[in-house]
């Protein structure tokens, strides 16, 4: 059976645009597959499903404004069950993620505990790897309020001094199913009116959350002119966002290569499981392969 028209136009997708006035750029995403596939991959519970699905969707609205194969990673580490969390992004709409406790849950039923128990407290870690710079760019902040929506609107304040909105929104039915997610990111340009983007960001907290619009089959590009109406905007751009990972057979052994002559010699007897902590994907190693990389090993000392 072929795609309808309608499921195409409600593909996971970013679209870009600008206020034409020039004041504000803004982007938004629809990450619905994307987070459906993180859940099934690394098999998540549901706090891990929401947490990692905030930051997979904040990746992915960042790095919209890198270009091609340049990548934005975020990191977050804290005090609470899930240990750690990792998104990474490109402007080609490839993003991918993982957590530290895939398992972990909450005592929900306890009236003080939040979802931003679940980072706790921590440190947050951006980090960009960009065309012409021999270093990745990395800053850091303490974790503001170990709410992911937040916590990305405070860094990007603080450390890249860019006054910003930030919407991510992580649909759950009864039963305990994504029903839809997305995300919106409105960004002060220089020349914008002091106190434009006050008005906006207090509009925004009190605008309709992205998943139940995206519930309601208003499209991502309708969210975009809603958001700052009656502002008109101006599209940019847009492309295609899945869940996608570069990891291959061929990066696996290079990883392998890595290692010291020494301890491939302890592997030689046994194949090796190697997995990707970003998309879950695994490979056998085996040992006629390890063997092939101890002679490599062996000339290249000579």
């Amino acid at each position: 059976m072929g795609i309808t028209k309608e499921d195409f136009l409600f593909k996971d997708r970013m679209v870009k645009g600008m206020t034409k006035d020039g004041h504000f750029k803004l982007s938004v995403v629809k990450t619905t597959a994307l987070v459906k596939e993180a859940r099934d991959r690394h098999g998540l519970s549901l706090l891990a499903t929401v947490i990692l699905g905030k930051t997979l969707t904040a990746a992915a609205l960042l790095a919209s404004e890198l270009k091609k194969e340049e990548r934005i990673q975020i990191r977050l580490d804290g005090s609470g069950p899930l240990q750690y969390v990792v998104a990474e992004a490109n402007s080609l709409g490839e993003v991918r993620g993982y957590v530290g406790n895939p398992s972990a849950e909450l005592a929900y039923d306890d009236p003080d505990v939040s979802l931003s128990d679940g980072i706790g407290l921590g440190v947050l870690i951006l980090t960009k790897v960009l065309y012409n710079e021999a270093e990745p760019r990395t800053s850091s902040i303490e974790l503001f309020a170990g709410d992911v929506t937040r916590d990305i609107a405070h860094y990007l304040a603080q450390s890249e001094q860019i006054p910003s909105a930030v919407m991510l929104d992580i649909g759950i039915t009864e039963d305990g199913a994504i029903s839809e997610a997305g995300g919106l990111l409105l960004q002060r340009l220089p020349d914008a009116p002091d106190g434009q983007i006050d008005m906006l960001q207090e509009r925004l907290a009190s605008f309709q959350p992205i998943d139940q619009l995206l519930s309601e089959k208003i499209y991502i590009d309708d969210i975009m002119h809603r958001s700052v109406s009656p502002i008109q905007v101006k599209e940019l751009g847009r492309n295609p966002v899945d869940f996608f990972c570069r990891c291959s057979r061929k990066r696996f052994l290079d990883a392998l290569t890595m290692l010291s002559l020494e301890d491939l010699e302890d592997l030689k007897d046994e194949g090796q499981e190697i997995v990707c902590h970003f998309c879950n994907d695994k490979e056998y190693i085996s040992t006629q392969e390890i063997r092939g990389l101890i002679t490599k090993a062996k000339a290249q000392r000579n």
